[in-house]
């Protein structure tokens, strides 16, 4: 059977589309077998993942070395990350506020990777790695403000009376929903303190596949993780502050599900 790329991750064999089609199969079997309600979104997910990697896959040899479509690309991934953040935690024009708590996270630890020079200004580099923050900052962002809402919908009456007892609007959203909003976290911190132990990332695995050494690739998985947490953290504060403030439900905002 005739193997292509045997020296990568995964081996491309005549068999893989029909692997991805199984896995992609038991994924939508289980969740309309177990009625989670995600049947659907599983099979779109997966569908758009093929195509838009492919789409990239075409597009980002010649990207990489135009300044303007580097720019461009990186634009268009903010985008999508922000609109899919924010239409997680409310529908409507409110929504873009999801744009705010992305950029928060992402600008700093790009501005701080650049100028200690970790990160070279070049398109090969800065596009990844700014599509790997941005992923962190999406997640976050959204994990943050659905659980930051959910929590004040459930306890508006603890809100109510903390309004009773003279606490400004502000500070009462926030002393109810910043402590479920702060679990968004929970992934990547759990990502970083089990890193070498339980998963080995891709960055880690790819750069030993490409040739590096052991040191040289636990280097740049360190900081990759250290440079998620981080935007995370910011992320997600400033997430939890939007949703103290009701930028996300002044307009009747409804999570949606």
């Amino acid at each position: 059977m005739p193997v292509v790329g045997s020296s990568s991750l995964i081996t491309v064999t005549a068999l893989l589309p029909a692997v991805l089609l199984l896995l992609i199969t038991l994924g939508v079997a289980v969740a309309w077998l177990g009625r989670l309600g995600h049947a659907k979104a599983v099979l779109t997910a997966c569908l758009r993942a093929a195509l838009q990697l492919g789409a990239v896959s075409a597009l980002i040899t010649w990207a990489v070395n135009h300044a303007g479509a580097v720019a461009g690309f990186i634009l268009l991934m903010y985008a999508v990350a922000a609109f899919t953040a924010g239409r997680r935690i409310t529908r409507g024009p409110r929504a873009w506020w999801a744009a705010v708590p992305v950029a928060a996270g992402l600008l700093p630890v790009l501005i701080i990777l650049v100028a200690g020079g970790v990160v070279a200004v070049n398109g090969i580099v800065l596009i990844p790695v700014t599509g790997i923050v941005l992923g962190g900052c999406m997640t976050a962002t959204a994990l943050a403000g659905r659980r930051a809402l959910d929590e004040l919908r459930v306890r508006r009456g603890e809100v109510e009376a903390a309004l009773a007892l003279g606490l400004l609007p502000r500070e009462a959203a926030l002393e109810i929903c910043r402590p479920a909003a702060s679990q968004a976290l929970l992934p990547a911190l759990d990502q970083t303190r089990t890193v070498g132990l339980v998963t080995l990332p891709g960055a880690f695995v790819g750069m030993l596949l490409g040739g590096a050494g052991p040191i040289e690739a636990g280097v740049v998985q360190l900081v990759v993780l250290v440079s998620l947490l981080a935007a995370e953290v910011v992320a997600t504060l400033v997430t939890t502050e939007l949703v103290a403030r009701g930028v996300f439900t002044d307009a009747g905002g409804q999570i949606e599900g």
